[in-house]
């Protein structure tokens, strides 16, 4: 009896044993694919362009404060321009040991090696405003619409010529920027201003008379305004010698500023010599304060804040294995991939809405203007 009890607790023990590991076995298992799909304190990389334009660093801080709110960590890095900079900063964010990437390239053509490695680690990166080409390892896009930008800055030079409604008025001189060739958002903002300028050009309402219409031929390095001061200097010696500028289209505030002192020493904003109407984009205060001055006409605002939302919400929805929200599936093909985006609506700004678009919306402090 003592024998056939042993036994049978033998049996008893043994069973609970192995029920007792199959059961330590599917928490192990369950807790590692909890513990793949969890992301509860995970660490996203951000690239960013650079600090020399508030708006990259408003950018920055934007998406950090919105990630941190989700629970998550950041690591945020700056290239300076640099696109070998920045391809070695997203390197060492791999390195690191980050679970997603957000990236605003500067050169948008040299991330294709950098990418794959994050590829590789299973990182998943989301282009932010500035399109990544050539590469399929980019999960997704957050950004404007980026022609509807160019079609308000064209748009508001052509209102406020008055040639709008059939108007026969002009001719009228008008001068070309563009960004930077490197940025593919500088083709979409130039075809969305060309596909409103290029009927009154045809119809000699507008001229170009430096004859630089071709995007290549007016594109500016690095968005920078020093480049298109030179630039716009240039124009002036060259092609107005006793003609006067009525417009110029310039792409973004950094540009219209340099564009602007190359105009004010050519005593341009002088009683006898008005300042031609000039565009920008990103709402930065010195263009705010200089459309309040009456010098830059008008510029378009991108709520970045609201950008800074929707990709810290792809982030998010990835990572968690959802599908996150977009609102283009077919427009932004980088070479390899059409990749799907969501795009935000970008507003005109002058002097006349300034207040309650910028300013009333906390975006600018009235005190900073």
């Amino acid at each position: 009896m003592r024998n056939r009890r042993a036994a049978l607790a033998a049996i008893a023990t043994a069973a609970s044993l192995a029920l007792t590991l199959t059961a330590c076995g599917q928490d192990s298992e369950g807790g590692s694919e909890e513990g793949k799909g969890s992301t509860e304190g995970a660490t996203i990389g951000i690239a960013m362009p650079t600090k020399s334009s508030e708006r990259w660093i408003a950018d920055g801080k934007n998406v950090e404060t919105h990630l941190k709110d989700m629970g998550y960590k950041t690591k945020l890095v700056y290239g300076e321009d640099d696109p070998d900079q920045q391809v070695s900063q997203i390197e060492n964010l791999i390195t690191q040991g980050v679970k997603a990437l957000i990236v605003a390239a500067i050169d948008n053509k040299s991330m294709n090696n950098v990418l794959q490695q994050a590829k590789e680690a299973d990182i998943p990166v989301i282009s932010y405003d500035r399109l990544i080409l050539g590469t399929e390892n980019v999960d997704y896009y957050a950004s404007f619409d980026n022609e509807k930008v160019g079609e308000l800055q064209a748009g508001y030079i052509v209102e406020k010529l008055g040639l709008k409604d059939g108007s026969e008025k002009g001719p009228f001189n008008i001068e070309l920027f563009a960004g930077s060739n490197d940025d593919n958002n500088t083709r979409y903002f130039f075809q969305g201003a060309m596909n409103v300028l290029q009927p009154y050009i045809d119809k000699k309402q507008l001229v170009v008379r430096s004859g630089q219409t071709n995007l290549t031929q007016v594109t500016t390095l690095r968005w920078d305004g020093g480049t298109a001061q030179k630039r716009m200097d240039d124009i002036l010696t060259s092609a107005y010698k006793s003609e006067r500028v009525d417009a110029v289209l310039s792409p973004y505030d950094g540009i219209s500023i340099g564009i602007l002192s190359a105009l004010k020493s050519d005593d341009y904003g002088s009683k006898s010599k008005p300042l031609p109407i000039v565009t920008g984009q990103d709402a930065e205060v010195a263009s705010v304060k200089s459309i309040i001055a009456d010098e830059q006409s008008m510029t378009v605002y991108k709520d970045t804040r609201e950008l800074a939302k929707v990709a810290s919400n792809m982030v998010d929805a990835v990572l968690n294995d959802k599908k996150p929200e977009v609102n283009d599936e077919e427009t932004y093909d980088n070479g390899s991939k059409v990749v799907p985006a969501f795009l935000l609506e970008p507003v005109s700004v002058d002097k006349e809405n300034y207040q309650k678009v910028v300013v009333d919306s906390g975006y600018i402090k009235e005190s900073d203007l």
